[in-house]
């Protein structure tokens, strides 16, 4: 909205340092104060009221220590977050952006599925929430809306250039030939010629790779953002880890939308994707400033209003910037999270079938709570996890080179 009006005002009546407005760097500098401030300002405010609301989370007693001391710790503080995004995003980004809008809906849209759940639990006594399939149908929905759009939007392209012949190296280094082509076009980590095309999963008929991709949208959406929401199960552990990722994503997209890095580094060019710049510096600011209530012994919790929200954000900004087969490796910590609970209950299943008594792999499964049984405190869980969530962030960036 502000890069609006001060290019108006720069334009109309050549106002100085409105030109400042022009630049990401700087309104990304403007979203993550702003959002800081949104989150711990506004989060006192908002814990107060979910306090008098009486909006307390139910502890199912795990026979986790200090577990049953968080009874009635308000939740749904994922309304915090959201606010401390959607705000500075609206104010500094460009809101003629596809990818911008793009993000906005993704967030709204899962922030009302985990809102939903949240106050089934909270305000209707029921444990389970919204059921599980009420879910599903939400993620395919927003899956829907991301694959079509990413697929038929006519401003998502990848700008491919020309390579220019020794005689004409000089003129193309001043005025390079490009082509912006529609494209299904991936990056592959680790490997030289690093792009791949989702249409070889549909040798067939290319009319109908729009199907392919948005079946491939939708398991990522959801697979990310259950990850998210397994993963918040300890005091700062999703806000945390998420902050983390989401800025080496902000990165990623900041050099895939400048020609020269792309050109140095030989990677995929997406014009306009520098812009989410200032929308993962916005979420960075939200849940570190949500950490301000949120870390051990947290005054709040996020719920499902704020764990999906975050991990639909996560699948969708890494599908936007083409990104997304680095979600193993980048996202790892919701990864093993998931994979932990999955093998527990298969293992589970297979032996009480096969012994007639049910045996377990972890003490407890998600894994966090694995290291809860064998008295870690939290603290220091939470602490491990962010460096391995660090380590893993590197890896990520390291493959922009690593080939």
């Amino acid at each position: 909205m502000l890069y609006h009006l001060f290019e108006f005002l720069k334009s109309k009546y050549d106002l100085a340092g409105a030109g400042l407005f022009q630049y990401i760097s700087f309104r990304s500098g403007m979203a993550v104060v702003l959002s800081i401030l949104i989150s711990v300002t506004f989060g006192k405010n908002l814990i107060d009221m979910l306090r008098k609301k009486q909006v307390g989370e139910s502890i199912r007693d795990l026979g986790l220590e200090g577990q049953m001391e968080k009874k009635g710790t308000p939740t749904m503080g994922g309304i915090i977050i959201i606010l401390a995004i959607v705000l500075p995003t609206l104010l500094f980004a460009r809101l003629d952006n596809v990818y911008v809008i793009l993000l906005l809906v993704s967030t709204l849209w899962m922030g009302a599925i985990g809102f939903l759940d949240d106050y089934i639990k909270v305000f209707k006594k029921n444990k389970e929430g919204l059921r599980g399939h009420f879910k599903i149908v939400g993620q395919v929905g927003l899956g829907l809306i991301v694959g079509l759009t990413l697929y038929f939007n006519n401003n998502v392209v990848v700008r491919e250039f020309e390579k220019p012949t020794v005689t004409q190296e000089e003129i193309v280094a001043e005025a390079p030939v490009y082509h912006d082509v529609k494209s299904t076009k991936t990056t592959i980590p680790f490997f030289k010629n690093n792009e791949a095309d989702y249409s070889f999963l549909n040798p067939f008929n290319d009319k109908y790779t729009w199907v392919v991709y948005v079946i491939i949208a939708t398991f990522i959406i959801t697979a990310v953002s259950n990850g998210a929401n397994i993963t918040d199960g300890i005091d700062g552990l999703a806000a945390g880890t998420t902050a983390i990722i989401v800025l080496t994503l902000g990165i990623l997209a900041y050099v895939s939308g400048r020609v020269d890095f792309t050109r140095y580094l030989n990677i995929m060019y997406i014009p306009n994707t520098g812009e989410l710049l200032v929308f993962s510096t916005a979420l960075v600011g939200a849940t570190v400033g949500f950490l301000w209530y949120n870390s051990y012994p947290a005054q709040v919790f996020m719920g499902d209003t704020g764990s999906l929200s975050l991990g639909g954000i996560v699948a969708v900004f890494a599908l936007v910037i083409r990104k997304e087969l680095l979600i193993p490796i980048l996202c790892g910590i919701y990864l093993i999270e998931n994979v932990s609970v999955i093998m527990q209950v298969a293992y589970f299943k297979y032996t009480k079938k096969k012994y007639g008594e049910g045996r377990r792999i972890f003490l407890m499964s998600p894994l966090h709570h694995h290291y809860q049984k064998k008295n870690i405190p939290e603290p220091k869980i939470v602490t491990r996890f962010w460096i391995v969530g660090i380590l893993l962030a590197i890896l990520t960036l390291a493959t922009l080179k690593i080939r």
